[in-house]
């Protein structure tokens, strides 16, 4: 699977409509919508498709045609999306109309179209799975699990020190915070004994 590392734009025509794509990681979706509305009143569509994996790791993804005929426009958008396989991403594809009606089949292939030069405009990376985690180390220990954590992939949220050692909230790639979970497992209350 793949993601996108920054918002990308592109601006595509057919039969003198407009078609101007955004491709937005999926957790600025909605504010980028409601600011290409605010920016494009007179635009005559405002296409979406997305696909994210929720907190269960479950896929969502739909599309949505925004007044075009019913399945000329989210879902070619989508199957772009899925032909990529990219995830935690959405598009929204801007129309404004040229005065030239394109058909079905026209706007199947102009708004797949849209989202094909979006998609190769952007830059795309490879999807990793993040996750956050409490870590401990006793003081003895506190360096090591530092420099654990140390690496240019993971973040430290914050840090706390206590009578018995080190307390840090990390996150990073999945495996690396989860393979750093077991080896500096939080204490339980049996272990302060």
């Amino acid at each position: 699977m793949n993601t996108l590392h920054q918002i990308a734009v592109c601006e595509t025509e057919e039969k003198k409509s407009r078609f101007l794509a955004t491709l937005v990681p999926y957790d600025q979706f909605a504010d980028t919508l409601a600011n290409l509305r605010k920016a494009h009143p007179k635009a005559n569509h405002h296409v979406t498709a997305y696909r994210y994996l929720n907190a269960e790791d479950q896929l969502i993804e739909h599309g949505k045609d925004d007044g075009e005929p019913s399945g000329t426009s989210g879902m070619p958008c989508l199957k772009v999306l899925q032909g990529r396989d990219l995830i935690n991403v959405a598009v929204i594809v801007t129309r404004y109309f040229g005065g030239t009606k394109l058909g079905t089949g026209g706007l199947v292939r102009a708004y797949s179209g849209a989202v094909q030069a979006v998609c190769d405009a952007a830059k795309i990376i490879p999807y990793v799975p993040q996750a956050t985690a409490r870590l401990f180390a006793r003081f003895a220990d506190a360096g090591t699990m530092e420099q654990a954590c140390a690496t240019p992939d993971m973040t430290v949220l914050d840090r706390q020190f206590d009578t018995l050692g080190t307390l840090i909230h990390i996150s990073g790639p999945k495996d690396t915070v989860l393979e750093l979970a077991a080896r500096f497992p939080l204490l339980t209350n049996d272990d302060n004994t």
